[in-house]
């Protein structure tokens, strides 16, 4: 039983014992009733006695989640209003990063949660991918206003100041490279997400691809975390800066007063970290108390319960609204940016910032995890004849698959190590599958090429059925021959079908092979894209399931590069998504 129903179940309780109370005490009840009204009236207070406030018997029990960078003014605020006369509530105020806060949401365990107060509103659109992508339910969120923000800015040591005396900054200078940048992995910090889309706005029309190198450049030994990257400032050569929020060089100076930071404000214009009130809504302990027709069945109490909830949540989000002295204190500008600082290495009025979209940034990150991580993968694609089948677009699946695979390796990054297979019934003698390119860094420049040119190939080498039990598990098995623990070892495979390969081992033995030869430690995680509508996606499931990998479906030809993109971005954290 949840927290919610077992207070809810307790409220129950309790009021129906009270009914029996009073029927026994009504009597009693009525002649104190008299009593203290004519006592009220004897005493010249029958107004205020008509008007007391009903005492709080039983207060609310809140739960809220708030990133770590404003959980403290949180926590200060949702405590006085605990303690206000009118409120009937008891908030828990938890620190929590807000990835943390995502993954936990997405895996379906936090039903205990009653409001979330993230870092931005990205995080919603990245904790649904989360949980549609581990088949579970969205939570249900309500996105209200934000209570603080605080805009993205190009952070320097105070020491190393001069280096920019007279000089603008802006982001079309971290994109040429002319400004040494430190930026933290997007993936963790919102400022830096902030800050690339900042960046891919100033990117001239026709020229996306000095976005990627750029962020090529900046993923090379990103530090971590925020602080990470401030550490790293201080070492750095004179002229580097880190991409920060406003508010995170504020609290640096208050923490830490050894090596204190300037904030410097991009020319060019920048973006805001916006941190939404998210209200959990939770309607499953009404619907349990509904019968089959649809009718209330008991469920007063427990809607009186839900509705008193409400008005504390409520109350406390107005709370938190109306306090921007509070968060002005730690370094926040108001819900719209506005509002006045008053702290060391940050200008006192509000500089002009723009509204930074949820889809772009989720795009962005989609590029990143694939131009960042350092990897190994073996690509194995079906070359089948059925890819020969054509598309909407009036281009065949192979054609398709040829364009975004070509794509997606000219984005790698040269950390990571490609290698490419093709498969189908019967490739070599009785193998179905063919070493087309080995596993090999895309640093060198004469491999990068190979690997383009072998899938520029690719439609000439259409044939046979789909092979893909024995492919499967002499991929993995080739990508352990050269195991890598300083690395994500995987098998990318792409496929429009399913298993065709009759004299060759079942699911079932591909199954229990790949169990036992995860059982040393050496994990190989097998990250499967279904191409079309005639896929296996249960076997796909399976396979992914036995390795610690994942399946995609691409049921639109539209979807290839995006779902590709997806497969590719997320294989850093594999196995353990």
């Amino acid at each position: 039983m949840s927290r919610r129903s077992e207070r809810a179940e307790r409220e129950m309780s309790r009021r129906r014992h009270r009914r029996v109370v009073m029927m026994v005490v009504a009597a009693v009840a009525g002649v104190a009733l008299v009593g203290g009204a004519g006592a009220a009236w004897a005493a010249g207070s029958f107004d205020t006695w008509l008007s007391a406030e009903p005492r709080c018997d039983a207060p609310v029990e809140l739960t809220v989640v708030a990133d770590t960078a404003i959980a403290r003014p949180v926590k200060a605020i949702a405590a006085e209003y605990d303690a206000r006369e009118d409120a009937c509530s008891r908030t828990d105020v938890v620190a929590q990063d807000s990835a943390d806060t995502a993954a936990l949401l997405a895996s379906g365990n936090g039903s205990d949660i009653d409001a979330w107060i993230p870092d931005s509103p990205v995080w919603l659109v990245r904790m649904a991918a989360s949980a549609r992508s581990l088949g579970r339910d969205v939570p249900n969120l309500a996105l209200e206003r934000s209570i603080a923000s605080s805009p993205v800015v190009f952070a320097a040591t105070v020491s190393g100041a001069d280096a920019f005396a007279g000089r603008s900054l802006s982001w079309t200078d971290v994109l040429s490279g002319d400004l040494p940048t430190l930026l933290a992995d997007p993936e963790a910090s919102s400022a830096s997400l902030n800050g690339l889309q900042a960046m891919e706005r100033a990117v001239p029309i026709g020229q996306a691809r000095q976005f990627q190198n750029a962020m090529i450049r900046l993923s090379d030994g990103a530090p971590a975390r925020v602080d990470a990257a401030f550490a790293s400032l201080v070492v750095s050569p004179p002229g580097t800066v880190a991409i920060a929020s406003e508010q995170q060089v504020a609290m640096h100076n208050h923490d830490d007063a050894s090596s204190p930071m300037l904030a410097l404000y991009p020319s060019d214009g920048t973006l805001a970290l916006q941190f939404p009130f998210l209200r959990l809504l939770d309607e499953s302990e009404l619907a349990k108390n509904l019968d089959a027709g649809g009718e209330p069945e008991g469920d007063e109490d427990t809607r009186a319960e839900l509705e008193q909830r409400a008005r504390q949540l409520d109350a406390l989000k107005i709370a938190l609204w109306d306090d921007s002295d509070r968060f002005a204190a730690e370094g926040f500008r108001d819900g719209t940016g506005g509002g006045e600082l008053d702290q060391d290495g940050v200008i006192a009025d509000a500089t002009e910032v723009g509204s930074a979209a949820a889809s772009a940034q989720v795009s962005i990150l989609r590029t990143w995890g694939v131009v960042s991580l350092r990897s190994r993968i073996l690509s194995v694609i079906d070359v089948s004849g059925s890819m020969e089948e054509p598309t909407v677009t009036g281009l065949r699946r192979i054609d398709l698959l040829q364009q975004a695979a070509s794509s997606t390796v000219s984005q790698l990054s040269e950390a990571v190590d490609v290698g490419v297979w093709a498969f189908s019934t019967t490739r070599i003698g009785d193998q179905d599958w063919e070493d087309l390119s080995p596993i090999e860094p895309l640093a060198d420049e004469s491999h990068r090429t190979q690997v383009l040119d072998v899938l520029a190939s690719l439609p000439a080498r259409l044939g046979g059925a789909t092979g893909l039990y024995d492919t499967t598990l002499a991929a993995v098995k080739q990508v352990r021959a050269a195991y890598d623990p300083e690395t994500v070892n995987s098998v990318l495979l792409l496929t429009d079908g399913r298993n065709e390969d009759e004299n060759g081992i079942s699911r079932d033995q591909l199954l229990d092979e790949l169990a036992a030869l995860g059982e040393d430690g050496k994990q190989v995680p097998v990250v499967l894209v279904g191409i079309g509508p005639d896929t296996d996606l249960e076997s796909m499931r399976l396979i992914a399931e036995a390795t610690g990998g994942a399946a995609y479906s691409a049921q639109q030809p539209q979807d290839l590069k995006t779902v590709l993109t997806d497969a590719l971005s997320q294989r850093s954290c594999r196995p353990n998504c």
